[in-house]
């Protein structure tokens, strides 16, 4: 909770400026905006009850469609069923992710003095690769951690389709948990522009791709995933197709639009 707290403190400026059976077996690679139900990852509402902690199943030790991947990663945000944003923007991703494998591993950069670790507070405009905590802000792979990829089906034709990977898009990059043969770390993006629909469903995927070039690195994200299936789309098949090192996290949602606003105060 309180990394969920300060990812929102400090991105809200920004607003401004496993076998592939076991993986099909959990998650199917149909498509989910058209065959989402209650109760599965793809879809529905999430039922909150009297013991719930705010989370759901995802991302407990005792998940076993969770067990035998280098690599596990929880969407904090959004739930599936959750109403986000307000016309369009305003929303956030953000997500853990935990790998079985060394820093050094994961992908996670240092900066050109190859030194300096490659934390990240960025965004657009005056924000962009800025001290303190620089970091390249735009659509493709992510400089900080070049093995994510992030999707989701209502991206505009103008920010590259369905298929363009967002992963270059997250603001806030940092470690909230490391040893020596393991790294948990957490990766905040918030939506300033409608660029991902307005009062519409979408559907969130996530992975990091295989380490593809064998360099023993996960930086192999593409900075659009090739649509295997012709669709259209890019969903889990897509996703397989292209070699993924975790689970894959799709999350079915909605992009609020327009609201009333009349009534609330006014910042002085």
């Amino acid at each position: 909770m309180k990394t969920r707290l300060m990812a929102l403190s400090l991105a809200a400026a920004l607003l401004a400026g496993g076998p592939i059976a076991t993986v099909l077996a959990r998650q199917g690679a149909d498509d989910p905006i058209n065959s989402a139900s209650p109760g599965d990852d793809r879809g529905g509402e999430r039922t909150r009850g009297a013991d719930d902690d705010g989370g759901d199943d995802r991302g407990r030790d005792d998940d076993p469609g969770r067990l035998g991947f280098p690599v596990e990663i929880d969407v904090e945000t959004p739930r599936r069923g959750d109403r986000v944003g307000l016309g369009g923007r305003g929303w956030l991703v953000d997500l853990e992710i935990e790998y079985q494998v060394p820093l050094a591993r994961t992908g996670f950069t240092v900066n050109p003095d190859g030194v300096t670790p490659g934390f990240q507070l960025t965004g657009a405009a005056t924000h962009a690769n800025a001290a303190p905590l620089p970091g390249t802000f735009g659509v493709g792979a992510d400089d900080r951690l070049p093995g994510l990829i992030v999707l989701l089906t209502t991206t505009s034709a103008a920010s590259g389709g369905p298929c363009q990977n967002l992963a270059n898009l997250f603001n806030l990059t940092g470690i909230t948990d490391l040893d020596s043969d393991q790294a948990e770390l957490w990766d905040t993006w918030i939506i300033g522009a409608s660029n991902f629909g307005s009062d519409v469903d979408s559907t969130l995927f996530v992975a990091v791709a295989s380490d593809l070039n064998g360099d023993g690195i996960y930086n192999d994200a593409p900075d659009v995933l090739t649509d295997s299936e012709g669709d259209g789309f890019c969903t889990q098949a897509d996703l397989l197709d292209h070699g993924v090192v975790s689970n894959i996290e799709p999350v079915h949602f909605h992009i609020n639009g327009a609201v009333d606003l009349t009534g609330l105060p006014v910042v002085p």
